[in-house]
């Protein structure tokens, strides 16, 4: 499993264009790919699940990813969620 803490720079992160973009963007991979904030931890790949984390520009999150291409897959997401 592969761990890395986030800072969200995408903006508008609770309306649904970014979540959707992010949740295609972690649909890209084959590995389980989570997203935690305080308690509150969801899948990735999950539309509703991403949108009830309720993540804004400016905010800390904890990115995991377990399975066969989980560096590609932290990476990947890295990059649009901290918009580079």
């Amino acid at each position: 499993m592969t761990t890395r803490d986030i800072t969200i720079e995408v903006q508008n992160g609770v309306e649904v264009s970014p979540v959707a973009k992010c949740v295609q963007v972690a649909s890209q991979f084959e590995s389980k790919i989570y997203v935690e904030r305080d308690t509150k931890r969801v899948n990735a790949k999950s539309i509703m699940g991403m949108m009830a984390l309720g993540i804004v520009p400016g905010q800390k999150v904890s990115v995991s990813a377990e399975g066969a291409d989980e560096v590609q897959a932290i990476e990947g997401i890295a990059k649009f969620l901290e918009n580079k």
